[in-house]
């Protein structure tokens, strides 16, 4: 029989019923991500004001969800929109799709696409989630959903946030 194996699951349970729980009022307080945490996609610009991004469809084809759809253009002398021949004309990020893993970050030859530590992703339908290339290109910081009274640093467990920080890994 698992005799022994059921008293040592029993043993876990009931250790843990009476722990204090680990709980935060989000979004009023809310934990910020490590720096290397993979977020929210942005399209960058060159000071300048053209965008880097200049259609190669790079990202698009290293993505392994298939979540980038990039349709690239010719420049013309009249309209210039990227400092190269050409310039994505359609670009969109499939969130729905999208496994954050940065491969398309890494494939990206002008470092136009980058990865923020933003991680609220939400929309009211499945349509909203497909990212455009307006809603990609950030001229301003992004604007959260909600307001936070509260940040706690990413080293410091959720629970011990009313005045002790810990940093070990229990």
């Amino acid at each position: 029989m698992a005799l022994p194996e059921i008293l040592q699951g029993m043993k876990v349970v009931i250790t843990n019923v009476f722990r204090r729980k680990e709980t935060v009022a989000y979004p009023e307080v809310r934990r910020q991500p490590f720096p290397r945490y993979k977020g929210r996609h942005i399209l960058d610009r060159h000071p300048d004001g053209l965008e880097k991004c200049i259609g190669c469809e790079l990202c698009a084809g290293a993505c392994p969800a298939d979540a980038i759809l990039v349709v690239g253009a010719e420049n013309t002398p009249e309209a210039r929109f990227s400092p190269g021949e050409r310039y994505a004309q359609i670009y969109q990020i499939n969130y729905l799709r999208c496994i954050f893993c940065g491969l398309c970050v890494e494939a990206c030859p002008t470092e136009a696409l980058l990865m923020t530590t933003e991680y609220e992703i939400s929309g009211d339908s499945r349509d909203g989630l497909i990212y455009t290339k307006d809603q990609l290109i950030v001229d301003a910081p992004i604007i959260r959903h909600w307001e936070t009274k509260k940040e706690l640093p990413p080293d410091v467990w959720v629970g011990e946030s009313s005045g002790r920080a810990s940093t070990d890994n229990q």
